[in-house]
């Protein structure tokens, strides 16, 4: 395999293939157009214009755009909300969560948490636009974009010809093909302990999506908070150390992390054992491993 380590999305990517360096750069070329279509840290991309336009007009958008937001609103239906792209609304400046952070600023918060409210994203298919009803919401990719970057990246890689590969956004990964002649296996990150695994799952031509608090978090009164936040309450959550989901997209992988999250144990597995084609391993604060119920352990 020929690996390349790039920064893009904010995010550390890995993009290994079988030949070709060539390739890597078409791949990196790929996830740099995904980036300058979805940041929020430039005025010149599209979700900075929709954001601009909030409550007082649709904005017409690229049709790549217009289905990835309707896409999202459907994974928002699905979990009633727990995944929303207007979680962008909440000032994240509020939500450094570096191991200094020492209170809950839910006063602060709670100001903007009216605003989340993915019923309030407007999607018009036939103007190719869409609207912000209230004024001062905002979107952001933050919860799904690199999993969709993970799968364009793939689907330009296959359409090279290249036949074996992964691409690897920060522990949100796509594999392809095989692995030295077998399905690929993929570790799980100890939570305790993140440079080593605590399990291994061969998973074949998948997308597996890994989230936890071991990497951004704050302790506060001897609790562990996660950098999620439940859009619920504007505040960051507790109780699981880690969530792998494992489906067929990586976008949707991606996205399904942050509700199973907030969801915890018991509504979570519930959830996933009603869906078709994807799974989910939970890790709780104790250290106890759940599984969902098509997963062999």
């Amino acid at each position: 395999m020929i690996s390349r380590i790039v920064k893009l999305m904010g995010n550390r990517f890995v993009i290994s293939v079988d030949q070709g360096e060539e390739h890597i750069d078409a791949a990196i070329e790929e996830i740099s157009r995904i980036e300058a279509l979805l940041t929020t840290y430039s005025d010149n991309s599209v979700t900075s214009k929709v954001n601009a336009m909030a409550g007082i007009q649709a904005v017409e958008v690229p049709e790549e755009f217009l289905q990835l937001v309707t896409r999202a609103q459907r994974i928002s239906e699905l979990t009633l909300g727990l995944f929303d792209l207007s979680y962008g609304s909440i000032d994240k400046r509020l939500w450094n969560f570096d191991k200094n952070l020492s209170i809950l600023p839910s006063k602060e918060a709670k100001q903007n948490l009216k605003l989340v409210n993915y019923k309030n994203i407007q999607i018009d298919q036939e103007k190719s636009t869409v609207f912000l009803k209230e004024k001062g919401m905002r979107i952001g990719f933050g919860g799904i974009g690199k999993g969709y970057a993970a799968d364009k990246a793939v689907a330009i890689l296959k359409q090279r010809g290249v036949k074996n590969g992964v691409v690897n956004a920060s522990g949100d990964l796509k594999t392809w093909g095989r692995c030295d002649g077998k399905p690929w296996t993929i570790s799980i990150a100890d939570p305790d302990a993140p440079q080593y695994p605590f399990s291994q799952l061969e998973v074949g031509e998948m997308a597996v999506a890994t989230s936890g608090p071991y990497e951004k978090y704050a302790i506060i009164n001897g609790k562990r908070y996660s950098h999620t936040i439940d859009p619920r309450t504007g505040l960051p959550i507790s109780g699981l150390k880690s969530v792998t989901v494992i489906c067929p997209h990586a976008e949707l992988a991606d996205a399904m992390t942050t509700p199973l999250s907030i969801l915890g144990v018991k509504d979570g597995l519930n959830l996933i054992n009603q869906m078709n084609q994807i799974a989910c391993i939970l890790v709780d604060d104790h250290n106890r491993v759940y599984t969902s119920n098509n997963i062999r352990a």
